[in-house]
C-alpha cells in the first residue's frame, strides 16, 4: 500500500513479512498472485452479504444487514488504499483493475444480486432487473462511505452517520420495489 504496485518488489514484500524469498514464490509464484490473493482476502475478509437470506419475509430488514455489512467492508481504510493502488496502477497494470472486479467487487455483487433475485421469486419484493437495483443499492451506499474517502484522506463519518446513510438506501429500495401486501398491482 505504501509504494504501490510497481514499485514494490516481491523480494520486499517477503522482507517486511520476515519469510524466506523461497517461501513467498513457493506460495505466491508471481507478483501478480499474490495481489490476486490479497484483492480476495480484503473482500472475503469482510462480512457474507448471502447472511440476510434468514430475512426471506422481509426485504427491509435483509436490505439493512446487507447495506450495514457493505459499509463496514468497504470502509475499512484498507479497502481504500486498495482501491487506490488499483487506480493509480491501472494505466500501465490493466490486468490489477480486472483482478479487483473478478475476484472482490464482482463476487459480493452478485450475492446481493442473487439476495435481490430470491426475493422477487419470493414475491416479497418486485425486482424486474436485480443487476440495475443492485447497482443502485450499493452505490448509493459507496457514494458515501467509500467514494470521499478516495479524495479526502480524513473523511471518516461517524457510525450514526453511516447508519443514516445505508437506511436511506433502504428507503429508497422499498420506496421502488418493496412490495405492499395490499398492493393490486404487483398481485
Amino acid at each position: 500500500m505504501e509504494r504501490g504496485y510497481d514499485g514494490t518488489s516481491p523480494a520486499k514484500i517477503a522482507q517486511e513479512a520476515v519469510v524466506s524469498k523461497s517461501t513467498l514464490f513457493t506460495q505466491f509464484p508471481t507478483k501478480a498472485a499474490l495481489f490476486e490473493a490479497s484483492v480476495t482476502e480484503y473482500w472475503e475478509g469482510g462480512p457474507d452479504p448471502a447472511a440476510p437470506a434468514t430475512h426471506s419475509d422481509d426485504l427491509g430488514a435483509g436490505l439493512s444487514a446487507i447495506g450495514r455489512q457493505y459499509a463496514v467492508l468497504i470502509g475499512r481504510p484498507a479497502m481504500a488504499a486498495l482501491f487506490r493502488i488499483v487506480i493509480a496502477e491501472l494505466p500501465r497494470f490493466p490486468e490489477l483493475g480486472r483482478t479487483q472486479c473478478e475476484l472482490g467487487k464482482l463476487p459480493y455483487f452478485i450475492s446481493v444480486q442473487h439476495y435481490l433475485e430470491a426475493q422477487h421469486a419470493a414475491g416479497t419484493a418486485v425486482v424486474p432487473d436485480a443487476e440495475s437495483a443492485t447497482n443502485q443499492f450499493l452505490g448509493m451506499i459507496a457514494n458515501y462511505v467509500l467514494w470521499p474517502r478516495m479524495l479526502l484522506a480524513d473523511w471518516s463519518p461517524a457510525p450514526a452517520d453511516v447508519d443514516h446513510a445505508v437506511e436511506e438506501a433502504v428507503t429508497t429500495m422499498l420506496a421502488r420495489y418493496g412490495r405492499s401486501a395490499g398492493d393490486p398491482q404487483y398481485s
